[in-house]
């Protein structure tokens, strides 16, 4: 398994300590190449207006939207927020790979960043999350699973093979979200096997 992570801006390299312990092969992309070979791409937290004007400039727009019509992609706070239909910043150009309207740092500045509990919806575990100047899911259509709430309100979403996260799963050593993303065989995730296999 080979897992690229979007390697333009925003802390990717945890997501890379994450990859690296759960066995996978991985990929800092830059450049278009850079997508050959690739089973799914990470696009990681940082600041969505900048990613937007940086895939621009590198001509990776077009083609990551391209890999995303065969390929699974996790996007995690600012990649959640490109990977929507719609964001309340028109700076923002969304990629459209999920049927959702967000609110960019709809929990406040970096200094309201915090930890929380998060409730499972497909198992009875609970996990926690980090949020950092966190978007929030304002609207859904029908057609997206929600993995994920805090204080019921949807914060992990997936529809067909992508998945996004308003939260930083990586910043606590929290693979089961990747493990969805990325392991086509795993149907439900048995977290506490999941926990259990992976090494902190």
């Amino acid at each position: 398994m080979k897992i690229g992570i979007l390697a333009l801006q925003g802390d990717y390299l945890k997501h890379q300590q994450l990859v690296l312990k759960l066995g996978w092969d991985c990929v800092r992309v830059r450049y278009k190449k850079d997508f050959s070979s690739l089973d799914g791409l990470i696009i990681p937290g940082g600041e969505s207006t900048t990613l937007t004007k940086l895939l621009k400039a590198t001509g990776l727009f077009t083609p990551l939207k391209e890999f995303a019509e065969a390929y699974p992609i996790l996007g995690t706070c600012a990649g959640l927020i490109l990977m929507s239909s719609e964001s309340s910043d028109s700076r923002v150009s969304p990629l459209g790979l999920l049927d959702i309207k967000v609110e960019r740092n709809a929990f406040g500045r970096q200094v309201h960043s915090f930890t929380a509990k998060l409730d499972m919806t497909e198992s009875d575990h609970t996990i926690e999350g980090t949020f950092i100047r966190a978007p929030k899911i304002s609207q859904l259509a029908t057609n997206i699973d929600v993995l994920a709430k805090l204080n019921g309100e949807p914060v992990a979403v997936r529809q067909g093979i992508h998945i996004g996260l308003t939260f930083h799963p990586e910043l606590n050593n929290e693979p089961i979200f990747h493990t969805m993303a990325f392991s086509p065989l795993v149907k439900k995730i048995n977290h506490s096997k999941l926990v259990m296999n992976y090494v902190h």
